[in-house]
């Protein structure tokens, strides 16, 4: 018999109140984005996380995580070094692959649903 440490649930993404997750200076390429998010999902292992991540305008460098993702609202450009340059919006999946450099030019503020395999 399996036993669930949490039932199942559902969340409106667009109105989840999220929670300041300070960007390291170093991934500031330009603006004063700021970060927000809220972990819905955390496995035992700590090795598979679901939540909700948000970014205002600006630009940023990351160093991704195994991810799958899904834009609410918001535009930005991830360029992939060394791959495809991903022109992301509204209703858009997006995989990210463990490892990838990325540069995130944040248009208009951006939320997204995600699940990490870590």
């Amino acid at each position: 018999m399996t036993t669930h440490a949490q039932p199942s649930f559902a969340v409106h993404i667009p109105d989840a109140q999220l929670e300041p997750e300070p960007l390291d200076p170093g991934q500031i390429v330009s603006g004063t984005p700021e970060v927000t998010g809220k972990v819905l999902w955390e496995s035992a292992d700590g090795r598979q996380i679901r939540g909700i991540w948000q970014i205002t305008p600006g630009v940023v460098t990351d160093t991704e995580a195994n991810e799958l993702f899904v834009v609410v609202s918001g535009r930005a450009t991830v360029e992939v070094e060394g791959g495809e340059t991903l022109e992301i919006g509204p209703g858009d999946a997006c995989v990210l692959r463990e490892g990838d450099r990325t540069t995130w030019t944040v248009h208009e503020t951006l939320r997204k649903a995600y699940h990490i395999s870590l």
